[in-house]
């Protein structure tokens, strides 16, 4: 297959649990709702992709492979699924499943920061409070942790949607919140990581698609940017659109339009099982090849980060053997793409 064996940049990822875990707990890690389950596609990966890589059977039942994975230990089990994911480098977001340095210890190759800006924001919020208009010390913080990163991200469509108002003013006065969701803050913050982003040469990541029961799917839609997109071509910001799912499609039309645009499918590949081909087609219809990057969106668990290249692996091989076989592409064509997709257009887009 023509994608085994390629280096993977993932280019947005997070941390791992550094605990062993039962079954209510690793099921909770395994879906976005507040319940997974291993009766799922996800939960029929885990078993017949993951469990080969534990020295257990392919299919295993869960009970079988719960108790390997415990008897070989958190550390154990870790290290082996993310060796085994062929990634090269790792773009970790810290602000969600634990530091670089965490990581590092436990990943091959090069772990590189992704600063999260709601964080810092609040971090900055934290330490000096909401009274003292604290907007030029989360600038000088965000500054000073952009410096070290390789990128940006912002949960904004958690927080108030993705229809945020656009301004580069702070508000007059800041609600006392830990956890920030006033859309007047939020849309001077998104407004600040661009230009920051735009002058330091580093994306800026949006959280777009489906995400866990605090998100409002409707609120998600990535062409609700389409004004923030317009306002930042030709600004030198590369903005990437994470996840995507069911907006996929959305997200490609929007690539296509806008060249400062790019997509990943994130952890809807080791979520649709083996319907990863048919997304990735989906999302190739308008994307132009540039624009599409790869990235796991592991968290929690280090059979997501495995999930995700695996199963993208063999999902763009399936579709590629496809377009082969029907004379759409040469060969040549297909391995360019496969290398473009798998860290080329990172490399392209991200500092090293």
């Amino acid at each position: 297959m023509l994608t085994d064996g390629v280096g993977l940049t993932d280019h947005h990822c997070h941390g791992v649990v550094a605990a062993d875990l039962d079954r209510p707990g690793f099921e909770r890690l395994l879906g976005e709702g507040q319940h997974g389950t291993f009766d799922s596609a996800i939960g029929l990966a885990v078993r017949r992709w993951c469990a080969p890589i534990l020295d257990l059977e392919p299919h295993a039942n869960a009970e079988r492979y719960l108790a390997r994975r415990a008897e070989l230990g958190w550390r154990e089990a870790t290290t082996r699924l993310l060796c085994a994911a062929g990634t090269t480098r790792w773009l970790l977001d810290t602000g969600f499943g634990g530091g670089r340095a965490e990581f590092a210890a436990l990943a091959p190759g090069e772990v590189c920061e992704i600063v999260r800006l709601e964080q810092v924001a609040e971090q900055v919020i934290t330490e000096i409070g909401a009274a003292k208009r604290p907007f030029e010390d989360i600038e000088t913080a965000l500054r000073g942790r952009a410096r070290n990163a390789v990128g940006l991200k912002t949960i904004v469509a958690y927080r108030c949607g993705l229809d945020f108002p656009r301004t580069d003013t702070p508000p007059s006065t800041l609600v006392h919140e830990l956890r920030l969701t006033d859309p007047a803050t939020l849309g001077w913050l998104v407004g600040l990581g661009a230009r920051i982003g735009a002058e330091l040469g580093l994306p800026l990541q949006f959280h777009t698609g489906f995400g866990d029961t605090d998100l409002r799917l409707q609120s998600a839609d990535p062409l609700l940017l389409a004004d923030f997109l317009h306002a930042t071509a030709g600004t030198g910001l590369s903005v990437m659109l994470l996840h995507c799912w069911p907006f996929h499609r959305n997200a490609a039309y929007l690539a296509h339009a806008f060249n400062h645009v790019h997509l990943d499918l994130g952890l809807t590949i080791p979520y649709v099982g083996q319907r990863a081909d048919a997304v990735l087609a989906e999302a190739l219809e308008l994307a132009p090849f540039r624009a599409l990057l790869y990235s796991s969106d592991g968290c929690g668990l280090p059979e997501l980060h495995y999930l995700g290249a695996l199963l993208w692996r063999l999902g763009l091989g399936r579709l590629l053997d496809e377009w082969i076989a029907d004379d759409a592409i040469t060969l040549a064509d297909a391995e360019r793409l496969v290398t473009a997709i798998a860290s080329g257009n990172a490399a392209r887009t991200y500092p090293e």
